[in-house]
C-alpha cells in the first residue's frame, strides 16, 4: 500500500500537516466513494466544489485531505495537504498511486474537434493487427485488448485513466491510444501522464459554452502539445490554419500531414465512393473501406503516427485498408429498401458539412437527400442556427428534431436552430421534436435511391432528457422505421 509522501511526489505543495507516512488505501475526489484510509482530494468543479464535502469525506474514513483552502477546524487524526491546484494535484497523485503506468507503455493522445474517435480507434485496431497488446480510451468505448469496457466520457477522470492504464499493463499492453478532450486538458485530467506523442486533427466551432471564446478553446488544445517532452512526437494537420499554432511551443519532434499543403505525410484522394476511398498516401496507391475526405485526413494521420513510431509503412497500409470506421461514424444502415441510410455523430457545424459534402459527391442528381438533425441541450447555443443552415444548404429536406435535450425544452432548442433557416429554405424544413417520430417522418418521405442522414448522436444508445438517460439508438430506429414503412408500401 503506498504512503502519502510517495503519492505526493512532484505535486506542488503549499503546506503539509500530519503524518506523511500514512498508508493510502485509495484516492477519491467524490466523498461518496471514500473508504477507510482514502486520500480525499477536494476539487473545484464546474458544478460542485469538493471543499464543501471535506467533512463528509472524513466521516466516511478519509485519513488524508488534499485541498486548496484548509478547513477552519482541523481534525487531529487527519493529514492535511494544501496545494495551489487540487485538480492538477489529483492527476499527479493518481499517476503515483498506480505506480506511473503511462511511463511503462507507449501512450499516444489524439485531440481536435472532429476525428478523435475514428483516429484513436483506427490506431488501436491497427496495432492489434500488427500483433501488439494495446488499450483504447475513447468516446465510444474503452478497450483492453479484446475486452470492452463502457466509456462515460471522451476522456475519463484522472483516477480512472490511471487505473485503466494499470489494468492494461497487467494484461500485457505495450501501447495505449486515447482521445484527449479540451475539457480534460483544462480540468487537468491528463496531468501526470507521460505521452510519447500526440496529434491534432482539426478545430471548429464547439464547446464554447465551456471555453467561452474560440481563442480559449484553441489554447486548451494547445496545452497538450506544450507539455510534450523532447523525446515525444507532435503531429499536426497542416491544412487546418490552427495546426501550426499547436506546434509553436512544443519541445517534441514536429511532423505535419495534409491533403492540400506541403507536409511530411501527403495524401491525394483518387476516388471517393460509397464503397470506400482510393488514396495516394506518400506515393503509395491504396483502397480503404472508409468514406469521405474527412476520413482521408484521419487515415493519413493514423498512417503518419504509425510511421513515426517506426512501423513498416507497407504493412501499416495493408492492415489499414481492411479496417472499418468507428461505430456511428458515417455508418450505413443496411436495408433492402433501396434507400441509402447513414447515421453519423456529426454534432458540430464542421462535421455536419463534411458529411453532407461527402454525400454530395455520391449524388447523381436524381435522388433526394433527407437530413434529420438536432442540437444538444445545455451546450453551445451559437452553433444551433449554423447547424440548421448547413443542413438546409446541402439537403433537399430537413427534419429538425431533438438530440439530447438534457435540461432544456426541445422546442426551445429547435427555435434557436430555425434562426439559421433562410426564407428560401423554410419550405424544405419540417419540425418534429420527438426524435423517433422525426426519423419515421424522414423514412416516410424517402423513395428508393434517396439518401437519409440521421446526424448528431452516432454511436450513442441513449437520449438524455431531464437528467435521465432513455434507451435510444439511431441505427436501430432508422432500420425499424424503414423496414416498417416500406413493408406497408
Amino acid at each position: 500500500m503506498p504512503v502519502l509522501k510517495d503519492i505526493l511526489y512532484k505535486v506542488s505543495l503549499q503546506s503539509v500537516s500530519g503524518n506523511m507516512d500514512t498508508d493510502i488505501a485509495s484516492l477519491a475526489f467524490d466523498s461518496r466513494k471514500v473508504v477507510k484510509g482514502s486520500a480525499f482530494v477536494a476539487v473545484v468543479g464546474t458544478q460542485v466544489d469538493g471543499h464543501e464535502y471535506i467533512g463528509q469525506a472524513i466521516q466516511a474514513g478519509a485519513s488524508v485531505v488534499v485541498c486548496e483552502q484548509l478547513p477552519a477546524d482541523l481534525d487531529e487524526k487527519v493529514a492535511y495537504v494544501a496545494v495551489k491546484d487540487s485538480a492538477q494535484a489529483l492527476g499527479i497523485m493518481a499517476s503515483n498511486f498506480y505506480t506511473k503506468p503511462s511511463e511503462k507503455m507507449t501512450l499516444v493522445g489524439v485531440t481536435g474537434t472532429n476525428g478523435k474517435t475514428t483516429c484513436a480507434t483506427l490506431l488501436f485496431q491497427l496495432f492489434r493487427e500488427l500483433g501488439y497488446n494495446a488499450g483504447l480510451l475513447s468516446t465510444v468505448e474503452n478497450k483492453i485488448n479484446d475486452e470492452v469496457l463502457e466509456a462515460t466520457h471522451t476522456t475519463p477522470d484522472a483516477i480512472t485513466i490511471n487505473k485503466l492504464l494499470a489494468q492494461m499493463l497487467a494484461k500485457g499492453c505495450t501501447h495505449c491510444f486515447m482521445e484527449v478532450s479540451s475539457h480534460a486538458i483544462v480540468q487537468h485530467r491528463v496531468a501526470g501522464l507521460a505521452f510519447n506523442g500526440a496529434f491534432f486533427t482539426n478545430l471548429s466551432h464547439e464547446h464554447l459554452d465551456y471555453h467561452k471564446t474560440f481563442d480559449e478553446y484553441i489554447k486548451a488544445k494547445k496545452q497538450l502539445f506544450d507539455v510534450l517532452p523532447s523525446t515525444a512526437f507532435a503531429l499536426t494537420n497542416a491544412d487546418d490554419k490552427r495546426g501550426r499554432v499547436m506546434l509553436q511551443n512544443t519541445k517534441a519532434t514536429k511532423f505535419k500531414y495534409a491533403l492540400k499543403s506541403m507536409a511530411d505525410f501527403k495524401t491525394k484522394v483518387l476516388s471517393n465512393t460509397l464503397q470506400g476511398l482510393e488514396l495516394d498516401i506518400n506515393g503509395q496507391n491504396v483502397w480503404f473501406r472508409l468514406i469521405g475526405d474527412f476520413n482521408a485526413y484521419n487515415l493519413t494521420a493514423v498512417f503518419a503516427t504509425a510511421s513515426i513510431m517506426g512501423e513498416d509503412e507497407g504493412e501499416v497500409l495493408q492492415h489499414l485498408s481492411n479496417l472499418n470506421p468507428a461505430p456511428g461514424r458515417f455508418e450505413q444502415v443496411i436495408t433492402d429498401t433501396g434507400i441509402t441510410a447513414i447515421v453519423d455523430y456529426s454534432h458540430t457545424p464542421d462535421a455536419l458539412e463534411n458529411v453532407l459534402n461527402t454525400i454530395k459527391e455520391f449524388r447523381t442528381g436524381n435522388e433526394k437527400v433527407i437530413t434529420v438533425v438536432g442540437c444538444g441541450g445545455n451546450r453551445d447555443k451559437e452553433k444551433r442556427p449554423v447547424m440548421a443552415r448547413i443542413a438546409c444548404d446541402f439537403s433537399d429536406k430537413v427534419v429538425l428534431t431533438s438530440d439530447n435535450p438534457r435540461d432544456e425544452e426541445p422546442n426551445a432548442i429547435i427555435e434557436d436552430m430555425q434562426k439559421g433557416v433562410s426564407p428560401t429554405n423554410f419550405k424544405k424544413t419540417l419540425v418534429v421534436a420527438d426524435r423517433k417520430e422525426a426519423i419515421k417522418a424522414a423514412s416516410s418521405m424517402a423513395q428508393p435511391t434517396d439518401i437519409i442522414l440521421v446526424a448528431g448522436k452516432g454511436h450513442e444508445t441513449y437520449q438524455e432528457i431531464k437528467g435521465e438517460r432513455f434507451p435510444f439508438d439511431d441505427r436501430e430506429i432508422l432500420n425499424e422505421m424503414l423496414t416498417l414503412i416500406h413493408k406497408q408500401n
